[in-house]
């Protein structure tokens, strides 16, 4: 008999799309989707069974030998075949994504996951809650939009949804944006689920992957499996219900090759099934906030589940008025006072730093003004080799003004800073306070996750954050929340960069007024107090927000009106680069209904592996992108992103 396989190692130097499936032969009848060890070359690798196949008019080698006797659930071969049409991906990226590392070099397998005795009952539901739930069983799109507000009790819907499926025989898949916080949520599905908790992410070993990998694909039970992007694919038999939490997030996009979105590949997982996807979120991406609105699939829950929580008391700080800093340059007379109380107290205070937003910002001291590009609306970066201001999305260059173009003060700045400095400032003005610093720096030493009990506890009694730390974490001892600089992301020459703005300050303001404490302060310092985008986040206005920026996303050609590709190329000289670049330019100039950008340089222009310029693609049509794409087989370095959500 013969088979067709789709091997999980690429076998041609330039991989094409339909390079990703070969024929073999075996004496055993084999069932599609069926995992097997077969020859590549000199070398072996496993593949996957696609379908069987009359005998070619070639010679075929033989299959080696069977590595687990129960096939993968159907869903997920047709993900496989799906994702690399979906992004113009070669099938052996894909499948390697599906299969865990040294799955042939297993010599025993794992016993199968037994289902395990659970709570009978859960949490109750409060009414909004209720009619929550009713709006999810009601809505006919697979996918669901939950915009629910910071502290509304999204994690008991979780709950509810889950013991549903658990009581039906079904599994659930509850994705989370980060490792560090799996230890909350595994935690809270424990105490109802016991050991029919599963979680699976990519600091674990090789052998734990693959012992649960194994242990599900031969298991008939139910179960919960919680993790990042790579839940998606634990081999779960009798998948009934996919939940992906803080939907917001841009960490649910893959940006190493392959690059896929794990919120697309949930959503068409769940259509394959015909189940429910649960997108929780108090922040929707605009795009499917569209969505959802478009297809009358959106709930919301408007009201915070705990009748303790309070509303937190902020207070604006200008940076443009030098009174208000006094003590320091970087925090606020205000913010140090409350600070120097919390102590007192015994209250914990978390300063926030938007780290990716420390480009230079080219603004006015007096005014606030700042240079934005006439065509994109996008803040210009300023570059100091050929002092001009440069567009990254359209090309646009001008000069470097030398005084304000809108109240002539000759207070014209480029500046940024970071996390380490905030540290340092803040250790120099409160002595005897224990502080820590968590970003992608700190992360090589002690992480959140391993410090979450001192954090929780309040033993830390001022932390320091980039994004980790404001996502989804309830600290009871936290008391205020200060953030130095809240339009720093607004800096980033990027469409998205607005929208993250409004979600990171929503975010950490989320993190106060939960009801611990009878405290709750915020102070936002920022050079734009007039911004749409901080008013609107500040009063947790998110319809608002929306309005305002899904016109502007119109204007620009921006999704969710617009498909958008981002094409880079990466050469040891920058001449190299531009003209490779150029060449792309000209080769898709000529095609149907798409529309190009000029080349530009890349935000990162400049790395240890050369210059990197690129081109931005974008069209209304989806499947005219992608035709586009595809006549780029001749440029085989090319680096694509397809739905990329920033184009930095």
């Amino acid at each position: 008999m013969y088979f067709e396989v789709l091997p999980a190692k690429i076998f041609r130097k330039s991989p094409k799309l339909e390079d990703g499936i070969l024929t073999y032969s075996c004496a055993e009848n084999l069932k599609i989707g069926t995992i097997v060890e077969i020859p590549l070359g000199k070398k072996t690798t496993v593949g996957i069974i696609y379908r069987k196949v009359e005998k070619p008019d070639f010679d075929v080698k033989d299959i080696i030998r069977i590595v687990y006797d129960r096939p993968l659930p159907s869903h997920l071969l047709k993900s496989i075949l799906w994702l690399s049409e979906y992004y113009l991906v070669p099938l052996p990226q894909v499948v390697s994504l599906f299969l865990p590392n040294t799955i042939e070099k297993r010599h025993k397998v794992a016993s199968a996951l037994d289902e395990k005795p659970i709570k009978t009952t859960i949490i109750p539901l409060n009414t909004p809650q209720k009619q929550a739930l009713e709006a999810l069983r009601s809505a006919k799109s697979p996918t669901k939009l939950l915009h629910g507000v910071t502290g509304s009790g999204k994690t008991n819907l979780y709950l509810t949804l889950s013991h549903e499926a658990f009581l039906a025989k079904k599994s659930t898949i509850l994705l989370v944006p980060e490792i560090a916080l799996t230890s909350q949520l595994v935690q809270i599905f424990k105490e109802s689920f016991g050991e029919n908790v599963v979680l699976i992410h990519s600091k674990q070993t090789d052998k734990v992957r693959r012992d649960a990998f194994e242990s599900l694909l031969n298991s008939d039970s139910p179960k919960i499996v919680i993790g990042p992007r790579s839940a998606l694919f634990a081999p779960l038999k009798n998948l009934g219900l996919i939940i992906v939490d803080e939907a917001h997030e841009s960490t649910y996009f893959q940006d190493q090759t392959p690059k896929y979105s794990a919120i697309r590949l949930a959503s068409f997982i769940t259509k394959t099934r015909d189940i429910s996807c649960i997108l929780g979120t108090a922040t929707p991406k605009v795009e499917d906030y569209y969505l959802a609105k478009t297809h009358n699939s959106l709930i919301t829950l408007k009201e915070k589940a705990k009748e303790t929580a309070i509303t937190p008391k902020i207070s604006i700080i200008d940076l443009k008025n030098r009174e208000n800093f006094l003590k320091n340059r970087y925090f606020s007379d205000e913010l140090i006072n409350n600070i120097e109380e919390n102590l007192k107290n015994g209250h914990q205070t978390l300063i926030y730093h938007n780290r990716r937003g420390s480009a230079p910002l080219t603004i006015c001291e007096n005014c606030g003004f700042e240079a934005l590009c006439p065509n994109c609306f996008l803040p210009l970066t300023l570059h100091a080799d050929s002092y001009q201001l440069i567009c990254h999305t359209c090309g646009h260059k001008e000069k470097v003004p030398v005084s304000c173009p809108e109240c002539k003060h000759p207070d014209i700045i480029h500046k940024g800073f970071g996390t380490k400095l905030l540290e340092s400032e803040l250790k120099k003005i409160f002595k005897t306070a224990k502080i820590a610093r968590f970003d992608g720096d700190t992360e090589k030493t002690k992480t959140l996750d391993e410090l979450y009990d001192d954090v929780k506890s309040g033993k830390i009694d001022i932390i320091i954050g980039t994004q980790t730390i404001t996502k989804g974490l309830d600290l009871p001892k936290l008391a205020t929340v200060g953030i130095v600089q809240a339009d720093s992301g607004l800096s980033l020459p990027d469409y998205s960069s607005e929208e993250r703005t409004f979600d990171l300050i929503n975010q950490v303001l989320g993190r106060i007024g939960r009801g611990h404490i009878n405290s709750a302060n915020a102070f936002i310092q920022t050079y734009h107090p007039e911004s749409p985008v901080i008013i609107n986040a500040i009063n947790s206005d998110y319809e608002s927000f929306y309005n305002y920026l899904i016109k502007k996303r119109q204007k620009a050609h921006f999704p969710p009106f617009y498909y958008l590709a981002k094409i880079s190329v990466v050469y040891k000289t920058e001449r190299i680069a531009y003209n490779k670049i150029k060449e792309i330019y000209k080769s898709l100039k000529e095609k149907e209904n798409v529309y190009l950008t000029a080349p530009t340089p890349s935000f990162h222009e400049h790395t240890s592996s050369g210059f990197s310029w690129q081109i931005v693609i974008k069209s209304t049509n989806r499947k005219s992108l992608l035709d586009a794409i595809k006549t780029l087989d001749s440029f085989p370095d090319i680096r694509l992103s397809i739905d990329p959500p920033s184009l930095l």
